[in-house]
């Protein structure tokens, strides 16, 4: 059923030889770590997929680290996740939505206001997947068989963003490294093993491959996105979620009529510590702040305070301080909230066709929303 789907997009011979020489390394080896890299536009995700579905061929499960906040596979906008893949990517051309098995919000759509957060969120959550799948027992009997991990990376390969892919392959030392390059050289990243340094003694095996799309020039064709309407269409997919699957909602505006009349969950103030991630706002402001907008659910932790986890996004429906509550529209479960405490503000925004709902007047905004005494 898998390889049907594939059909529907063009995957070259070179892309399918290096997947095997990945999925099929020899027996002996540890699972592969393969970190996936190039230029914007030039078929990373296309190609991890691929690579997804190979590994599926031969272990039950794989992982998957996506370090794309800009556009990532399985979640929304904002997030650095690591997800446990068990079932072939049903279409190549179009990510899908699954809750990963541990993420960080990081509230933005590049790493650029604060590339060191940024970095510390991709090695924390790296740490994990080694502790929880990597570690082996030495022995007649190990304890863990490990699981495969591709790790997917955003198309910032210049300047800051240059010098964030060379620690975070310095940091994790993949054992494969896959590197898309593009016809126009100077967007490509530098030839060999650019990371390393000239004495290295690190075994990795590079393999450059060429982007699927070619003029008759034998060009690379970048496959224009309109980054900010894929963005929209992962939150609002993210809150289709909010309402059973068999319920009749098939248009953005049947959406929006849909969360508008929601009722929400119902927070105690004193129960949610508030976090800003990228920027500072005074004390007096913070509830004008948080209404009417998307917010990160954590779970604080006193072993990783900098770094909470995050079960998912909620929109603070208003902001009520006369009973001291929030009002949370989120498609979490009620059993998983119960232990968010911290909500983590950022960059994401409510998409404007959510907020546009004829007959509501401004569903998202609350009068009763006062400054913090």
């Amino acid at each position: 059923m898998g390889e049907e789907k594939e059909r529907n997009i063009f995957i070259p011979e070179a892309w399918s030889d290096a997947a095997a020489s990945i999925a099929y390394s020899p027996v002996t080896s540890n699972p592969p770590v393969a970190l996936i890299c190039g230029a914007k536009n030039s078929g990373k995700s296309t190609f991890s997929r691929h690579l997804l579905n190979t590994l599926l061929q031969r272990y039950k499960k794989v992982a998957y680290l996506d370090t794309d906040v800009g556009q990532p596979e399985f979640t929304p906008p904002g997030f650095i996740s690591l997800t446990v893949i068990d079932k072939v990517t049903p279409d190549l051309a179009v990510p899908w939505m699954k809750e990963p098995e541990r993420s960080f919000f990081f509230g933005d759509i590049s790493s650029k206001r604060d590339p060191k957060a940024y970095s510390n969120n991709i090695f924390n959550i790296y740490n994990y997947y080694k502790k929880a799948y990597c570690m082996f027992k030495k022995g007649r009997n190990p304890g863990k068989t490990g699981l495969p991990l591709i790790v997917n990376t955003p198309g910032w390969v210049k300047g800051i963003g240059y010098e964030i892919l060379v620690d975070m392959l310095k940091y994790i030392a993949p054992s494969h490294v896959v590197k898309l390059n593009i016809s126009k050289e100077r967007k490509n990243l530098p030839p060999g093993t650019f990371w390393l340094d000239e004495d290295h003694d690190v075994l990795v095996n590079l393999i450059e491959i060429s982007s699927a799309y070619q003029d008759a020039l034998n060009q690379s064709v970048l496959i224009q996105k309109h980054s900010q309407v894929i963005r929209d269409s992962r939150i609002m997919t993210y809150f289709r979620h909010c309402f059973p699957m068999d319920m009749n909602i098939t248009t953005n505006k049947e959406l929006a009529h849909a969360l508008a009349s929601q009722s929400p969950y119902v927070v105690p103030i004193s129960s949610i510590k508030i976090r800003h991630l990228h920027c500072q706002v005074p004390s007096t402001e913070i509830f004008y702040s948080l209404n009417a907008t998307i917010v990160g659910l954590a779970v604080s932790s006193e072993d990783s305070e900098d770094f909470p986890w995050c079960v998912g996004l909620g929109i603070v429906r208003g902001i009520d301080t006369s009973k001291n509550v929030f009002y949370v529209i989120t498609p979490v479960p009620q059993s998983t909230l119960e232990a968010v405490d911290l909500f983590l503000q950022g960059f994401i925004q409510i998409p404007t066709s959510l907020l546009q709902v004829q007959g509501c007047l401004s569903p998202y905004m609350c009068t009763n929303v006062l400054p913090i005494d």
